[in-house]
């Protein structure tokens, strides 16, 4: 009975340990993506807004500063960037040193980006460009934030063999620009920057955490798990360890600031649950996300960390050639929707992410969710298939496609309009 009480006690307090980060990551989120911050765009209030909170919580986890002299503002790493119009922005980085002296010159960056659109508009990414309104990024990437907010303070407890250094990168949206500025600034002299390497070379791996607030089928995608030999071994494990479905991709590139260190030859890992219809929009608000799902997250980054800061020996890079052959294809055709890039879904198939209204696929009855089959007859099972398909067909035809929608297989009959000369 003794043990059996015991047992019960400590899944209790398990149970309430969630609950308490789970409500952390949601007051970050729902701060970072209030009205207030205004979308977080580069050098507005809002972005201070931002930056002063995730300092605030460093601050108090005591992490070590990276600007010497600087009480206040030792986690600031200020950048000016644009042409036309000159913006001040900064990346926010605390270091935690490493406990083992063999170890602790070899540091892991554990990253996400804290800016966002602002208001939208023309030009600015916004996927309603026609709409000016606070664009909040709630999983984009406040999501991303929170869980490496709860990352810090757990390795704080939990001291690895090599040290990490927390990073939330500026102005992201604007072409990976915080990510690229650090560094940039790694490979410069400068005497006022303390806890870092000495240079870019002391940096061994990057951990990458962008969208990961609206998790399904208990499914994450992992990129980049090609870029050192045991990349993809230490993932599976950690999944293992944490009941995660992955989809392991080899290649580190992609829209988010882990290309920025993978074009620098430093191995990487980039965590993501994938897109949906709020991306980009005002409706990515922090009613929209999964917390249970950043839970998850958060105990597989946990794992995945702690086996990569613990490692033997240090990470070797492997140069793995992009895989994205999207941005490289020319089609006749399109049907109008934004496919599972990241390969997120476990379901044999290729998960239809943001169908857009009005475009083929929607005007047949195809909806943002359902997991593309067929596609004329022929099977689709990748995204490699998904290509393969679209350069076969041909504008002023109707073809079948078969998608999975709830267990339900359904079969729509899509429409390709000719193309406009």
């Amino acid at each position: 009975m003794r043990n059996r009480w015991i047992i019960f006690l400590a899944f209790a307090l398990v149970l309430q340990a969630h609950a308490q980060k789970q409500d952390d990551m949601r007051q970050t989120v729902e701060y970072l993506a209030s009205q207030e911050l205004g979308g977080r765009y580069p050098g507005t209030a809002g972005d201070t807004l931002a930056s002063e909170y995730i300092v605030g919580q460093l601050r108090s986890l005591k992490l070590k500063p990276v600007v010497k002299g600087k009480k206040k503002t030792g986690y600031y790493h200020n950048f000016t960037y644009g042409k036309e119009v000159e913006r001040t922005t900064h990346n926010i980085i605390a270091v935690l040193p490493g406990k083992d002296k063999q170890h602790k010159n070899e540091y892991i960056v554990v990253g996400s980006h804290y800016d966002h659109l602002g208001l939208g508009g023309q030009g600015s990414g916004s996927r309603r460009p026609d709409t000016l309104g606070v664009h909040p990024g709630a999983d984009d990437n406040a999501s991303g934030d929170a869980v490496v907010l709860e990352l810090a303070k757990y390795f704080k407890k939990v001291r690895q063999p090599r040290s990490i250094i927390f990073a939330f990168f500026g102005a992201e949206e604007q072409g990976l620009v915080g990510s690229k500025q650090f560094l940039e600034w790694m490979k410069q002299a400068d005497d006022r920057r303390i806890n870092l390497p000495a240079d870019k070379k002391g940096i061994v791996a990057m951990v990458n955490l962008d969208m990961v607030g609206r998790m399904r089928d208990n499914a994450m995608s992992v990129s980049g798990t090609g870029t050192s030999s045991e990349f993809k071994a230490m993932a599976e494990k950690a999944a293992e360890q944490t009941n995660l479905n992955i989809s392991c991709t080899p290649d580190g590139y992609g829209p988010s600031d882990h290309a920025s260190f993978v074009a620098a030859d430093i191995p990487v890992l980039f965590l993501t649950t994938g897109g949906h219809m709020e991306y980009h929009t005002p409706d990515d608000v922090p009613s929209t996300l999964n917390y249970d799902g950043m839970q998850q997250t958060l105990d597989f980054s946990k794992a995945l960390i702690t086996r990569l800061a613990s490692m033997p020996t240090t990470p070797d890079y492997i140069s793995v050639p992009s895989s994205n052959t999207m941005k490289h294809a020319k089609f006749k055709v399109t049907l109008g929707l934004m496919p599972d890039v990241m390969g997120v879904s476990r379901i044999p198939g290729l998960r239809a992410d943001i169908v857009v209204a009005g475009k083929p696929a929607h005007t047949a009855g195809i909806r943002s969710g359902d997991i593309i089959q067929e596609i004329d007859g022929k099977p689709v099972k990748n995204m490699d298939d998904y290509m393969q398909r679209l350069s076969e067909l041909e504008p002023d035809t109707t073809i079948p496609v078969k998608v999975l929608r709830n267990e339900e297989i359904l079969t729509f009959q899509v429409y390709l309009k000719p193309s406009k000369k």
